[in-house]
């Protein structure tokens, strides 16, 4: 590690009910990010029972707070009913986005026309409720773009595009509509150098940092299941493609996902 002093950082995207077989595990999770500086972690749901997850865990562990939502590979489990669930566990005060939404046109687990009505009706119950989202565009982030751009002129919406892997040029995108990118372990992967680019190019004030746990393991661990206290290799990865201090980053990167999410400090 790079620095041993204790740093204050956020994992902004982790699926604790994928991470953990049972909550007695997550004790262990929980304390193991907490030694490596995670003081806040954001669990976030794909379907109704993992958002009801996610809440459950925040209600009951410190520096757990929760975002609910119907991932698009999941879209076919959408409904009115579903909506109105999900509108009703968005009212919880320990839930602080809605996500993770959008598109994914890598799996096509759904139709597009589903993941489309979707992603648009979420967007507007997350801008009603005043939540920020959180959007997952996998092979689709153009249209994903074009949507939020679309939205945001009839609409107030704020949000991160979650593991971001894009170009320079859409980054711009992604910036020029207010909201932040988010870089996940696939930074520190020997073959994505395009991608290291981009989050060099990137302001520091628009950064957010993200392990998607339990994916996506940061390099030395590539392979085995991630957990949040790895955030930290996200954030070592930002400071030197930044030539920045390591506390500088997690300073920068917290206080980013503190004021988007309207975290308390803990």
């Amino acid at each position: 590690m790079e620095d041993s002093k204790v740093a204050n950082l956020v994992d902004t995207h982790a699926h604790l009910d994928m991470v953990v077989r049972n909550e007695r595990e997550l004790p262990r999770v929980l304390e193991g990010a907490k030694k490596e500086g995670v003081s806040e972690i954001i669990s976030v749901g794909i379907d109704l029972a993992s958002s009801r997850k996610a809440i459950h865990f925040a209600e009951n562990f410190d520096g757990v707070y929760a975002a609910v939502g119907i991932h698009p590979n999941d879209a076919n489990l959408f409904s009115g009913d579903a909506l109105k669930e999900l509108e009703g566990l968005s009212e919880n005060t320990k839930v602080k986005a809605w996500g993770e939404i959008g598109l994914d046109f890598y799996r096509d687990y759904t139709p597009r026309k589903v993941q489309y009505d979707a992603f648009e009706a979420q967007l507007q119950a997350a801008s009603k409720r005043g939540l920020p989202v959180i959007i997952h565009a996998r092979d689709a982030l153009s249209e994903c773009i074009e949507i939020i751009s679309e939205f945001s002129k009839r609409n107030g919406i704020q949000g991160v595009f979650h593991c971001f892997s894009g170009s320079t040029r859409e980054a711009t995108r992604v910036l020029d509509l207010g909201f932040y990118l988010s870089f996940t372990g696939v930074i520190t992967f020997p073959n994505a150098k395009g991608l290291r680019d981009v989050a060099a190019f990137v302001p520091i004030d628009r950064i957010l940092t993200e392990t998607d746990s339990p994916f996506l393991s940061p390099v030395p661990f590539r392979g085995k299941p991630n957990e949040p206290g790895r955030v930290r290799f996200v954030a070592e990865a930002i400071s030197r493609l930044k030539k920045m201090d390591f506390l500088e980053v997690a300073l920068c990167t917290t206080r980013n996902a503190r004021a988007l999410f309207g975290l308390s400090v803990q």
